[in-house]
């Protein structure tokens, strides 16, 4: 089997699983609109996951509004 041929299995399957916006920012680097996502305003206390995988990326307690349109979080 080519890379190009995994490469499409492994598309497909992730195409399955995602949804259509989440496979062109987790897939193909797309972004969306500043201003436009889910979780710009998004408050509520606990820990932001990647949709693809599950593995936590930050905390509720490291966002901050930055002014950019997207949410933004600092290091700890």
């Amino acid at each position: 089997m080519t890379q190009k041929t995994e490469q499409q299995l492994i598309s497909v399957q992730w195409r399955a699983v995602l949804s259509p916006q989440q496979f062109k920012v987790l897939r193909e680097k797309d972004t969306e609109a500043p201003n436009t996502g889910e979780f710009n305003k998004h408050s509520a206390n606990g820990t932001y996951t990647c949709s693809g995988c599950n593995t936590p990326l930050y905390s509720s307690t490291t966002k901050f509004n930055s002014g950019c349109g997207w949410p933004a979080f600092y290091g700890k």
